[in-house]
């Protein structure tokens, strides 16, 4: 019986929080105090923006230099289509900047009226945001600009009061997921409360959840098995931070599960006891919540301990 494979918009998403060093700290402050800073290289090139080591000795490098808010584009491309996420609401240039004073260019995008207003070697000036806050969006773009020059290059201290310290960037990626024939059924068997795999025809190991092919023998995988639900803990973590927008109170802990009659063991959160009483060899069972199609935790059965022999080879 042919199925038809599944898909579906997944978003992935999630606040990175990072520490800045010297260099990076003076940079995004200089941006919020409408100073544009690079480092000087071992060759003398000032890099902009700016980085900790340099690109062609590895170096670490410190001194800091002030460059001009104008500068020359030296690539560029047009985006006639913008994005809610994109800095301006209309159409746009992306552009490499080498600003007056730099040796490197600056990415980010030029306000124009249309593509045909848009060269290389145009004149460009920064056009600083409104509200400004130590981050690279404190350039709001730049724009076309006929004056003169920026002042040279000149030595920066990088002091600053109230230095930023830290960021924080979101990620975010949209993409549509397709799981493929094999995962297809797997998923459909879960919402069915069962657990599907696939055996290798040549290992005969049954691969759960199912890849459509055996990563060992290379070989396509098509004869369905279906294992478990119980299974045999492998090995296992216990967790102590607690992850944004999961309401699971710590500790609790993360385990491998070999479920009987597969050949790997897969992931699975494990409740109902308490997390320094988990070991390996638990024997175990998926727990399904009303209207949940996959299991939302497992939990001991009672049985024996599984014999270390029996699961050693999964682990």
């Amino acid at each position: 019986m042919t199925t038809e494979t599944l898909s579906a918009p997944l978003v992935v998403e999630f606040p990175f929080t990072r520490s800045l060093g010297p260099v990076q700290s003076a940079f995004l402050t200089g941006l919020r105090e409408r100073t544009v800073l690079g480092v000087r290289a071992t060759d003398g090139t000032v890099l902009v923006p700016p980085v900790e080591y340099d690109p062609a000795t590895a170096e670490e490098l410190r001194e800091l230099v002030q460059v001009a808010e104008t500068g020359t584009v030296t690539t560029w491309a047009w985006n006639p289509h913008p994005t809610a996420k994109h800095p301006l609401d209309r159409p746009f240039a992306w552009v490499l900047v080498r600003l007056d004073g730099a040796g490197s260019s600056l990415l980010h995008v030029l306000d124009a009226p249309s593509a045909a207003a848009v060269s290389t070697g145009m004149r460009v000036r920064v056009r600083w945001a409104a509200e400004r806050t130590g981050a690279i969006t404190d350039i709001a773009c730049f724009e076309p600009y006929d004056g003169a020059p920026g002042d040279v290059p000149r030595d920066h201290s990088g002091d600053f009061a109230d230095a930023v310290s830290l960021v924080t960037l979101p990620a975010r990626l949209d993409y549509t997921y397709s799981p493929g024939r094999a995962q297809t059924a797997h998923l459909q068997a879960l919402g069915e409360r069962r657990i599907v795999g696939e055996r290798c025809p040549e290992c005969h190991k049954v691969y759960v959840p199912p890849r459509g092919a055996c990563p060992t023998c290379g070989v396509p995988t098509g004869e369905r098995v279906e294992v478990g639900p119980k299974g045999t803990i492998t090995t296992y973590c216990v967790v102590n931070i607690k992850a944004k927008g999961l309401d699971i109170e710590v500790p609790y802990v993360y385990a491998h599960i070999a479920l009987d009659g597969a050949g790997l063991a897969l992931h699975g959160r494990v409740a109902g006891i308490p997390y320094d009483q988990v070991r390996m060899g638990m024997r175990v069972e998926p727990v399904w919540k009303e209207g949940q199609r996959w299991p939302d935790h497992y939990r001991p059965t009672g049985e024996p301990d599984a014999d270390y022999d029996t699961y050693k080879e999964l682990v």
